[in-house]
């Protein structure tokens, strides 16, 4: 079991509200609404930001699907070995792709998905992540869009876990270990 802690409010859930609607606003610019956008949620982290954006982008022709990997496990440390757990169930083949992230930390995980999606031959290709710790980065990788931009803290909420934990908070909290 893990060791006891606190968690520090760092994000509030109406900060985090106001800022999806952005994200959308510059998704939508983007991408336009005359095609289908295959909106491709990392799991298990990105569930709750992944279901929030797409409500945002309700004009859009949304397609959902779900890509599976893991670097952390229950630990606190990437391992930096990406394995993808759960494949897409559909087709990305020449269509619009936007892959949404929890969090880019060391990059890892990101690039080797990226990369991964790329040899299936996209017609474009973009990334979000709702947090982002430049500070971390081991691979040379930014998502297209971030919600927000945080320092080296362990973070939980809104879909990011510790040992499985904490998923269900509308906010993201910082962990401090007592």
């Amino acid at each position: 079991m893990s060791q006891p802690y606190v968690i520090d409010k760092m994000i509030s859930a109406k900060a985090i509200d106001a800022r999806i609607e952005e994200l959308a606003r510059e998704i939508r610019a983007t991408f336009g609404t005359e095609e289908k956008l295959v909106v491709v949620g990392l799991l298990r982290g990105s569930f709750v930001f992944i279901a929030d954006l797409v409500r945002e982008l309700e004009d859009i022709n949304v397609e959902v699907d779900f890509i599976e990997a893991s670097s952390y496990g229950d630990k606190m440390e990437s391992s930096r070995e990406v394995r993808i757990l759960s494949d897409l169930r559909g087709e990305i083949s020449g269509r619009n792709v936007l892959l949404v992230e929890d969090i880019v930390d060391t990059g890892h995980t990101l690039f080797q998905v990226v990369k991964y999606l790329k040899g299936r031959s996209p017609k474009r290709l973009e990334t979000i992540a709702l947090l982002d710790k430049p500070s971390r980065r081991e691979v040379e990788i930014k998502a297209t869009w971030t919600g927000f931009e945080i320092p080296d803290e362990f973070v939980v909420g809104y879909g990011i876990d510790y040992a499985q934990r904490n998923r269900n908070l509308p906010y993201i909290g910082k962990v401090r270990f007592t």
